[in-house]
């Protein structure tokens, strides 16, 4: 029995497919028009977990990410740099390709751009005028009045009441209520553009995610997904749109992946602690990363800080100790009756618990080194792949990023001379400047290994 937390009803509930055996999942994903950051790489990592885990519980999963490749950054970074918007958002969804790739990401099953789905969004927009939710503006943008739909803010908390009470924005001449959101862009001089019944313009943010979902998935799917910081306004609007079109409920379960902070603030490149995925992976191993994130239940902020990553460092490093020269039993199939097992499935059937899951695998390790019973082994790894950790060669991971400059494998020899002359000095000199490089050797029956420390 899986248990999700649904951000609409602020409680666990038993998950319940529309479909037997299947799940329909739609996640906002990037806008493409830079490096992706750690914030990125959470609800990544997050949904991938999802999926697998999904997919493991014996679901057929359609997971729609999008890919918002339309919008004033990308406009103004197109301008800046005197190219077609175009050539700025194919660029950079090779690189979130990339990063998504090494960080262990399993392809979503659809990601749709924006762009090629206007037609559609065209049909949305005209219909929500049709039915009164949405009007034309003198200056020919076309905006939804949220006061025309009577569940708003029934995702996030927030009534209308309160809004407008707070709200210290100056009242857009052009819009009915202040709260009111764009549906459609007026086109502007030297700006993309699209035709449209309402003149030439482009889509507004909101809009694309409600379209895509509802012309991939149907009026009515199980899981919508996104960062914490999409809940308001980006998914109280969407639901705004597709609800008022269609008439039914858009999702069943929301699920909200929690902020990611660094050193305990808010990331921004205004205060200079903005992350990309690339500068950290030129750093730290893929699965260092993700093993950082998965570590922290997904509705939890998560802390960003080199000691942080130094500590999952050193975590999934023992974990691969345990598993050190030992090759994965392809045939090997999980028995969800022993005991690891059933508690690793019961942590990730509680709202997707990775914290409790990971707990298994270091009792599961400590196990494996006292005993190195091959069965556990197995389970190690297995269960381990699960997660999208464990899935390195071992003597890989743990020799990982050492320096060209060393050639470790021939000190190691000049080390091995040196013990057979019972030259102790010079064999403990060459153990101390491997030390000195940050890497152990170990003296084993079958003979020295060594690995980063």
């Amino acid at each position: 029995m899986l248990l999700v937390y649904n951000t609409l009803s602020n409680k666990k509930e038993i998950f319940k497919s529309i479909e037997p055996n299947k799940v329909k999942m739609y996640v906002c994903g990037m806008t493409v028009y830079d490096f992706c950051h750690i914030g990125h790489a959470r609800v990544l990592i997050v949904f991938d977990l999802i999926k697998r885990w999904l997919v493991e519980s014996g679901y057929e999963v359609q997971y729609v990410r999008n890919i918002t490749d339309i919008d004033d950054k990308i406009i103004k970074k197109a301008i800046d740099e005197k190219v077609d918007y175009s050539v700025i958002t194919e660029k950079f969804i090779k690189e979130m390709n990339y990063d998504a790739e090494q960080l262990g990401i399993i392809a979503p099953t659809l990601e749709p751009k924006a762009t090629d789905h206007i037609d559609e969004m065209i049909k949305m927009i005209d219909d929500l005028i049709s039915k009164g939710y949405a009007y034309k503006a003198d200056n020919n943008d076309v905006f939804y009045a949220v006061s025309k739909f009577k569940g708003y803010g029934k995702l996030s908390g927030k009534s209308l009441k309160d809004l407008r009470a707070g709200s210290r924005v100056e009242v857009d001449k052009f819009k009915q209520d202040n709260n009111d959101f764009v549906l459609w862009k007026s086109a502007k001089p030297n700006e993309p553009s699209w035709k449209s019944p309402w003149g030439d313009g482009r889509p507004g943010w909101h809009i694309e995610c409600s379209t895509m979902s509802n012309y991939l998935l149907g009026k009515n799917f199980d899981i919508h997904g996104g960062g914490q910081d999409l809940q308001f306004p980006h998914h109280e609007n969407e639901i705004a749109q597709s609800e008022a079109v269609n008439s039914c409920q858009m999702a069943n379960y929301w699920i909200h992946n929690g902020f990611v902070k660094i050193d305990n603030e808010k990331m921004s490149k205004s205060l200079g602690n903005f992350f990309t995925i690339r500068s950290i992976l030129e750093k730290y191993q893929p699965e260092v990363v993700r093993f950082f994130i998965l570590k922290a239940h997904y509705r939890s902020p998560l802390n960003f800080s080199q000691e942080n990553l130094e500590e999952s460092k050193r975590a999934l490093t023992k974990l691969y100790l345990s598993i050190r020269n030992f090759k994965v039993d392809k045939e090997f199939k999980i028995n969800w009756d022993l005991k690891s097992s059933n508690e690793f499935k019961k942590a990730l059937n509680d709202d997707f618990n990775t914290p409790d899951a990971i707990a298994i695998l270091f009792e599961l390790a400590l196990k494996i080194n006292k005993n190195q019973n091959i069965e556990d082994i197995n389970l190690l790894i297995k269960l381990g792949n699960i997660l999208g950790v464990l899935r390195d060669n071992s003597e890989e991971f743990l020799k990982d990023n050492i320096s060209k400059e060393i050639n470790v494998e021939e000190i190691i020899s000049q080390r091995d001379e040196a013990k057979a002359l019972k030259d102790y000095f010079t064999a403990d000199k060459l153990r101390n400047d491997l030390l000195e490089n940050n890497i152990l050797i170990e003296d084993t029956p079958s003979g020295t290994v060594w690995r980063k420390k």
